[in-house]
């Protein structure tokens, strides 16, 4: 048994990625797949280059379907929380980045539901305040709005259900129970969520591509499963690694542990404060040893972020990490360069959105994109 865990809800434990392809019988994104989808987006992107983008189901049955003229839509979403942090960032950013290369339509769910249902401690209220913050960082990483629509499950749901109650016929109580760990005390909101995530999948007769934390595959292996009994195509996926916790190697950043990330709203002091706090270092315990036997940038957090998208120059990135080994860099150092990189981020990202509080309705409401999605759902 793997000494990690990955579910939907849950990371824990340094992963082995290779380990957890296997266990999720995904594919690993292959070179020669990466370089066709550049090819056809006309540019590279740091993510992919770097394998943040790692794993994928039926990406080669997509860029199929748009060289041939099908084209394919583009799903993601987010349960809201108090405070998103950079991590949740990775999906939009690759999402967005999509969007503008391929020119498709773009379909974010905010499972405002599925926040309130499976936590006892939540209300209403505080989630519907959630999900409004969070619609607000998600719109600041650029979409198109004619493009895009962004829809909370509460409000939108029936415009959902009639295509729920379709998905939900096909789901049987144990394949749900199984694949999320349910038990006789869960209560059944959270039995039949899965529906309803299932649904967007489904808001185009055309092939869906999701771009998400491997963590979320669960839910597109039971779509996977009877999508065509409905008259859908399978989902496909490209799957993202987990952006490390500031306090080491194992698990991911969580929303729950301020130490563990850095918060969108985060500002200049409580950036340094934090990188320079709590982002585990890959150094030596001392300037003198780390200056004799170098760094393990593998482990070293604060390179990994740089890695991750915070660097995208590719010799740069390459001169750090034989820097930090070779003990040409401080430990210090490679986090002050963090810092630097954080603070310009997150005050551009505060510009943008503020920007997006003008734009909220046409994404949700007054788009092009969402005065056609009944017609298209009941099609």
């Amino acid at each position: 048994m793997p000494n990690f865990q990955v579910t939907p809800w849950e990371v824990s434990g340094r992963v082995d990625y290779d380990k957890l392809v296997e266990q999720f019988g995904t594919q690993k994104i292959s070179p020669e797949l990466a370089a066709r989808l550049e090819k056809l987006a006309g540019e590279s992107h740091v993510m992919l280059r770097r394998k943040i983008f790692f794993s994928h189901r039926d990406l080669d049955l997509v860029l199929e379907d748009y060289e041939i003229g099908k084209g394919f839509f583009l799903y993601t979403g987010r349960a809201p929380s108090l405070g998103m942090h950079i991590g949740h960032l990775v999906p939009f950013m690759f999402t967005s980045w999509l969007q503008r290369r391929f020119g498709v339509n773009v379909y974010i769910e905010i499972t405002d539901d599925e926040k309130f249902m499976r936590n006892q401690r939540y209300t209403q209220e505080q989630v519907e305040r959630w999900s409004r913050e969070n619609i607000l960082d998600i719109l600041a990483v650029g979409f198109d709005p004619d493009r895009t629509f962004v829809f909370q499950d509460t409000e939108y749901i029936g415009n959902m259900y009639p295509l729920a109650t379709r998905v939900a016929k096909h789901l049987t109580f144990s394949a749900v129970k199984d694949t999320f760990g349910l038990t006789a005390s869960s209560n059944i909101g959270i039995v039949f969520y899965p529906a309803l995530q299932i649904v967007p999948t489904m808001f185009e007769r055309k092939r869906c591509l999701i771009p998400a934390g491997i963590d979320q595959d669960p839910y597109w292996r039971l779509q996977r499963d009877m999508a065509e009994g409905l008259g859908f195509l399978k989902a496909a996926q490209i799957h993202s690694k987990f952006l490390p916790s500031l306090t080491g190697p194992e698990g991911k950043m969580s929303s729950s542990k301020p130490e563990s990330a850095i918060y969108l709203q985060d500002d200049e002091y409580t950036v340094r404060k934090k990188i320079m706090k709590y982002a585990f270092s890959g150094g030596q315990p001392t300037v003198d040893l780390q200056r004799k036997l170098g760094g393990n940038p593998d482990v070293d957090v604060a390179f990994q972020w740089l890695y991750y998208f915070f660097e995208p120059d590719d010799q740069r990135i390459k001169q750090l990490e034989e820097d930090y080994r070779a003990g040409r860099m401080l430990s210090g150092e490679m986090k002050q360069i963090l810092v630097e990189k954080l603070v310009e981020f997150l005050k551009e990202h505060s510009q943008k959105r503020r920007a997006a509080e003008q734009e909220v309705d046409r994404f949700k409401r007054e788009g092009k994109l969402a005065s056609r999605m009944w017609e298209t759902i009941h099609r």
